[in-house]
């Protein structure tokens, strides 16, 4: 392989390269009609692009001529680092650009239905308000108050795994707290900056680094495979959570994070070592086991 050769060519020319390297490390295959319907490129183009890679990785690829494709050589090795995470994603999802809606998944894939989708006419502006560092006057749904008008200071989006929410100083309580994005409407963004003391900076809970260690559920049977399954060291998972996201995450991997693992059920494989760790995490309430009863969101 030759790392420098890559490196020297243009974006686009290494994003149509790393393409290659993932239909062959995933898929298997390529063919021009590939590339020419990821990237819009001629054939030409495709067949200019498939030789650089050869001439890159001649290992990684091999034509097969009887089918006018090009299969993944027996000596592959991948040329471009691939994330879990994107990998997953663009598999189940198809590589989506924003501009066909017809994108489709490059294997049989399935997942969990998402039940709750923010809607775009609120997501957008919110998104622009968070680029512009400016606050946003917006109508509020709350378990706990109902409806009100309320300004806030958005600065990132949380996935809590259940539903998207929105992390914002909230000038209505003097807080900073997560907003549910399908419970907000009609957001107006302010011509304005933030104040002092409404800055992410000046959000303790988020900048608060929490670090926790999870082992297998003492009463669940078999924990080395929990262990293979969660990618274990030396015995334990050891994370580095914001105290925001703390309690949705234990919540959302069923992490048992009561003091004498009480919580019984298959879904508790795994367990909080030392509950104290959460000590000043707010949302902590919505950690199993670790409260009866969790606070509502705002």
């Amino acid at each position: 392989m030759h790392p420098q050769r890559v490196e020297s060519l243009s974006h686009a020319q290494r994003e149509r390269l790393a393409y290659i390297d993932f239909r062959l490390y995933f898929i298997g295959e390529i063919g021009r009609p590939d590339l020419s319907s990821r990237f819009g490129v001629a054939p030409a183009g495709a067949t200019r692009d498939l030789a650089l890679y050869r001439e890159v990785a001649p290992k990684n690829i091999e034509f097969d001529g009887s089918n006018k494709i090009y299969r993944i050589g027996k000596g592959f090795v991948p040329v471009f680092e691939q994330s879990p995470q994107r990998v997953l994603s663009a598999l189940s999802l198809g590589f989506g650009d924003g501009v066909n809606g017809d994108s489709h998944s490059l294997l049989p894939c399935e997942s969990p239905a998402a039940l709750s989708s923010p809607c775009m006419k609120v997501l957008a502006p919110i998104c622009r308000s968070i680029h512009a560092k400016r606050p946003v006057a917006i109508r509020y749904h709350s378990v706990s108050s109902g409806e009100s008008e309320r300004v806030i200071v958005p600065f990132a989006l949380v996935d809590s795994g259940l539903r998207w929410h929105v992390r914002a100083f909230d000038r209505k309580t003097g807080e900073f707290r997560d907003f549910v994005i399908t419970r907000i409407e009609a957001p107006t963004t302010l011509d304005e900056a933030p104040k002092l003391g409404e800055r992410p900076d000046d959000d303790i809970q988020w900048t608060r680094i929490v670090e926790i260690e999870l082992v297998p559920h003492p009463d669940q049977p078999r924990s080395e495979i929990t262990a293979r399954d969660y990618s274990f060291t030396g015995g334990v998972l050891a994370l580095k959570l914001r105290a925001a996201m703390a309690g949705y995450m234990l919540r959302r991997w069923s992490v048992d994070c009561s003091p004498d693992h009480r919580l019984r059920g298959p879904e508790y494989r795994l367990w909080l070592k030392d509950h104290l760790a959460l000590y000043g995490v707010k949302n902590a309430l919505l950690a199993p086991g670790y409260a009866t009863s969790p606070r509502a969101d705002s």
